[in-house]
């Protein structure tokens, strides 16, 4: 039976841990802090869990230079819920923000109207902007971003929803690039002479098709617009998630599943500017209130705590660098593993376009998709104990996921048997 130490393990998620935090996890799970219960057994209101998730609030925070001005938000589940959350959550914020530019309207036009003439005056109102303006935009570069969207269209109807980027129609139908920024068809905001979306929405990183946004779109940087035809940017991180330093002030709401960087499956992260979440007049939402501290319900305290030491860990490791360290070696890792697939073109194909390669995917075919030659591939990394080296079941081939646990060293296992395999062809 092979050690921990042995196993170099590439899998796209779950993801591998740092064995410090997991060997903790394993103590902690038995008898927290020498208190007789563990992590999975106390309450998630208690004084303990309570710490765990402030920690861990903090730790993020100082990670990504997070504003005063977000939430961060903990949430049961993976990260997919969050197609439905953004859509209950932002679409109400741009009927409220048109239902009170309609009443300003109707009360100047006429000033003696009373208050239930008002209230359907700006009903109708609303009613038609909503039928003829609402806009949600997609760009749609990789699976996950087509699955929000679908999700969309299904919750609202496809009228709704304007698929601004659609990049198989750049590459003859597979996801695996990312056309320039010009050819994009986003609803024009009122600067530009439209009526603005409701947001924005795109996947920093697809974790099935290899392929990462390489900056902040500039088509999406904020125009000086007034709050109220602001183009809010959503962005999926889920497998980027603190692997490289991201301006938080630019997006509405930065959301990610926990088992790729950060933890274990069963939690989400969302970091959402706090103005746009739910008051406490309007309706109730699948987001967790922040007034509730992610304790609306019972939130997987074992699981926080995972990923409470994941942060941790990075804070002390980097210290004033914070995520920028991570950064660096995340990109070192990339590079080699891209330098030996590059150096036996004959062997081994990436699949993205090199603009858009993925630091965290890195996803390629062996000897063009050859099926056996691919098979032998596999069977060869395995006897190295190289796991989790298969594609996504839906797009084959290979897939090396270059996650922040993953160590230098097995890197580097990994580049020398892709020189051993193409070598011996």
């Amino acid at each position: 039976m092979p050690s921990r130490q042995e196993v170099s393990y590439f899998g796209a998620g779950p993801a591998p841990l740092p064995t410090s935090v997991v060997e903790a996890g394993a103590n902690a799970f038995v008898n927290f802090n020498d208190a007789g219960l563990g992590l999975g057994e106390i309450s998630h209101r208690s004084p303990t869990a309570n710490k765990i998730l402030n920690d861990a609030k903090a730790n993020l925070s100082a990670l990504l230079d997070i504003p005063d001005n977000y939430e961060i938000l903990f949430m049961q589940a993976g990260g997919s819920g969050e197609f439905s959350a953004v859509v209950q959550n932002l679409v109400p914020v741009w009927i409220e923000r048109r239902r009170r530019r309609a009443e300003v309207d109707v009360k100047k036009a006429q000033p003696d109207a009373e208050q239930a003439e008002v209230d359907e005056l700006v009903f109708q109102r609303l009613q038609k902007e909503i039928d003829e303006e609402l806009k949600l935009d997609y760009l749609v570069t990789g699976s996950w971003s087509l699955k929000a969207s679908q999700e969309a269209s299904r919750l609202i109807g496809s009228k709704y929803v304007n698929v601004a980027l659609d990049a198989r129609k750049a590459n003859g139908g597979k996801f695996g690039t990312i056309p320039a920024e010009d050819s994009w068809s986003l609803t024009p905001t009122k600067k530009e002479g439209g009526k603005g979306s409701a947001f924005v929405y795109f996947c920093d990183n697809e974790t099935v098709d290899g392929v990462e946004f390489q900056q902040f779109p500039k088509s999406l940087e904020a125009q000086g617009q007034d709050a109220e035809d602001e183009r809010l940017v959503v962005a999926d991180m889920s497998s980027n998630f603190i692997s490289r330093k991201v301006d938080v002030s630019k997006y509405a709401v930065i959301f990610g599943g926990a088992q790729k960087n950060i933890g274990v499956t069963g939690i989400t992260i969302a970091i959402v500017r706090k103005d746009l979440l739910p008051s406490p007049h309007r309706d109730s939402s699948p987001c967790s209130p922040p007034p509730n501290n992610s304790l609306y319900n019972t939130l997987p305290i074992f699981n926080l705590w995972i990923a409470g030491q994941v942060m941790a860990d990075l804070m002390a490791e980097f210290s004033a660098q914070k995520v920028s360290g991570q950064e660096e070696v995340a990109n070192k890792k990339a590079q080699l593993i891209y330098g030996a697939l590059d150096k036996f073109p004959q062997v081994y194909q990436v699949v993205p376009d090199a603009s858009v390669r993925s630091r965290m995917n890195i996803c390629f075919r062996v000897s063009g998709g050859d099926d056996t030659k691919e098979k032998e591939f596999i069977a060869g990394a395995e006897k190295r104990l190289l796991q989790g080296l298969k594609g996504h079941r839906s797009v084959g081939g290979m897939r090396a996921s270059n996650y922040n646990a993953v160590p230098l060293e097995n890197v580097q296992k990994l580049v020398q048997y892709l020189e051993d395999f193409a070598t011996a062809q």
